[in-house]
């Protein structure tokens, strides 16, 4: 399939060409643009009905505007072209999630990983996931692998209310509390809840929640410990990140998850309570 800029060349000026990325994210039938330059400003309605034009599976195109914001840290939306709507339903590993590209944080990029860690969990295990979301990982992970019980703990009530939804629609057993996991975790702790794995999906600050994890936590119990790292400095960096906050555990893996930005990696570091 021929790029955006291929589909563009008799639309723009080779300066204006050269302005065009062809990355953008699909999550449903919405293509979003992380940025489209000022200069391309009135070329943007002709780049989006390009790509609708060329997309059979794309209705709309949307953009990110300004910085993330705000206490969930979501950036603005504007529909650029095609049907107005910022509701999404998005397919993967043999999911299917509902959610609004505005008021929920969701990464399709992330399907890989999701999927990496759902082929981890062993039967019977009992399985924690904080920050939740939409009950993305939750979900595939009790959609491809066996567990005895899963919990998503998610503070955004516009993402817990689609994780509920999520969870019909795809007939799955989860429990899915909405709050702050310092708040709801100690709650855990004196229903006497330990898990077999926890998962940290949070890279910008998932190191502050640390101990918070270790209340719910036993010995040889798993988890996964998401960060941003440079390539220069990965696995070491997170580690020591983990040694500030832990003391016995092993690590028993590290995984570049993808790139955050040209020099900063989205990274997983899995390890074990001993």
């Amino acid at each position: 399939m021929p790029t955006l800029k291929e589909l563009l060349k008799d639309k723009l000026s080779e300066k204006e060409l050269s302005l065009v990325s062809n990355s953008y994210d699909t999550v449903g039938s919405i293509a979003i643009f992380s940025e489209l330059k000022k200069e391309l400003k009135k070329k943007e309605k002709i780049i989006a009905e390009t790509l609708i034009q060329n997309n059979s599976h794309i209705l709309t195109i949307a953009k990110k505007t300004g910085k993330y914001s705000g206490k969930y840290r979501l950036p603005k939306i504007n529909i650029i072209a095609g049907i107005k709507t910022k509701e999404a339903v998005h397919k993967e590993n043999n999911c299917v999630f509902k959610l609004n590209i505005e008021k929920c944080y969701f990464s399709s990029r992330s399907a890989s990983e999701r999927l990496r860690l759902s082929k981890l969990v062993k039967n019977n295990e009992s399985v924690l996931v904080m920050f939740s979301g939409i009950g993305v990982f939750p979900i595939v992970i009790a959609k491809n692998s066996k567990p005895k019980e899963m919990y998503g703990i998610e503070i955004n009530p516009a993402c817990h209310k689609y994780a509920e939804e999520n969870k019909k629609l795809n007939k799955v057993n989860i429990t899915f509390l909405k709050g702050d996991v310092k708040k709801i975790i100690p709650k855990l702790q004196k229903e006497k809840n330990k898990f077999d794995r926890i998962i940290m999906p949070l890279p910008k600050s998932a190191e502050d929640f640390l101990e918070t994890a270790l209340k719910v936590s036993k010995k040889g119990t798993i988890i996964h410990f998401y960060d941003f790292s440079q390539e220069k400095d990965f696995p070491e960096q997170s580690i020591n990140k983990i040694k500030s906050k832990i003391k016995n555990f092993k690590v028993l893996n590290s995984v570049l998850c993808g790139r955050y930005s040209p020099y900063t990696h989205r990274v997983c570091i899995d390890f074990q309570i001993i």
